[in-house]
């Protein structure tokens, strides 16, 4: 028995949500469907522009560690924020969820991070991140006794952007490894697998990560190849497990030669794709830390990013306990 199932590294962001049409992504210079890093000056104009807004706690490792709470696995997070109001929401929404977290804030400057999220009226979400407290996370916040006690430990792709935070994770991976643990990540953007696609690649055939999440865009980048069924075959060799999601034509997990092909569930309506990679990932280790079949576990994955995908926001709002034991997951 370990203390917990899943233990989630990342950037520790408040959402800050607004809906808006393609005109303004235009006018504004945003990229439409992906995660622009940002200065404080344009977070503040952003800010100024948006419309009535919502703000929750995410950070996509951070929304992973609540989808596994709410399945009922046992969840941790490591993430930095500052002595701020913002830090304080953030450090209230995550316990509140059932994920322990006890990072250490980082003082008042810099401002704990924040993504300024528009959403158009397909539900396709254009994230504009300013990292703040989120680049000091460094090896120091790394809780050796939290990441032997854990069967799987998650980071994302993201993280690759502070350089501190690169060290702390081949802590992590150091010691999951040296207790019979094991290492996943996602990598989270095409755009930030455009960064650093040599940096992960190495991760994964040098063994430091065992399990990969990815779409089907971030897989075709990593790979700089238009044929999918290459970049599968080539993700396939290159790490212990691979699940890469296909949006309504639901997900492929490859383990060795093995395939298993998982459908979407029905989705009655498209309100906001924030947090869908990441809840699918959540589904997925939950199941997976249960011992669950490789198809179960792109089940429950598939069942809690339809979920996210018809409310506003990235965390639940609904038990995904009691949606997995609906549909005979749980």
């Amino acid at each position: 028995m370990t203390k917990f199932d899943v233990l989630t590294v990342g950037n520790a962001i408040v959402d800050i949500i607004s809906r808006c049409d393609d005109q303004f992504l235009n006018d504004n210079a945003i990229t439409k469907g992906a995660m622009n890093l940002i200065d404080a000056e344009r977070a503040e104009l952003l800010y100024s522009l948006m419309g009535p807004a919502l703000e929750a706690s995410g950070g996509s490792a951070g929304n992973t560690a609540a989808g596994v709470a709410n399945f009922g696995g046992k969840a941790a997070y490591f993430g930095k924020v500052a002595e701020d109001q913002l830090g304080e929401i953030f450090q209230h929404d995550i316990r509140a969820q059932g994920v322990y977290f006890e990072t250490k804030p980082e003082g008042t400057f810099p401002p704990t991070a924040r993504s300024m999220i528009f959403v158009t009226e397909d539900g396709e979400r254009s994230m504009n991140t300013y990292l703040g407290a989120c680049v000091d996370l460094g090896p120091e916040d790394v809780e050796e006794n939290v990441v032997a006690d854990t069967k799987v430990t998650y980071f994302e792709g993201y993280l690759w952007d502070p350089p501190r935070a690169k060290d702390a994770i081949r802590e992590c991976a150091r010691i999951a490894h040296e207790n019979g643990r094991e290492v996943s990540m996602t990598l989270s953007d095409s755009f930030c697998v455009g960064r650093y696609r040599e940096e992960f690649l190495d991760l994964m055939r040098s063994g430091t990560v065992d399990i990969v999440f990815a779409n089907k865009q971030e897989a075709l980048s990593l790979y700089e190849t238009e044929d999918f069924e290459l970049a599968l075959t080539k993700i396939a060799a290159d790490c212990k497990i691979a699940a890469v999601t296909m949006s309504e034509e639901g997900a492929v997990i490859l383990r060795g030669t093995e395939r298993v092909k998982v459908d979407a569930y029905p989705v009655h309506d498209v309100v906001d794709t924030t947090g869908a990679g990441d809840l699918f990932a959540a589904g997925f280790l939950f199941g997976y830390t249960q011992d669950r079949s490789l198809e179960d576990c792109g089940k429950l994955g598939c069942l809690a990013a339809a979920a996210v995908i018809q409310q506003v926001g990235p965390r639940p709002m609904s038990s995904l306990k009691v949606l997995g034991a609906k549909h005979g997951l749980i």
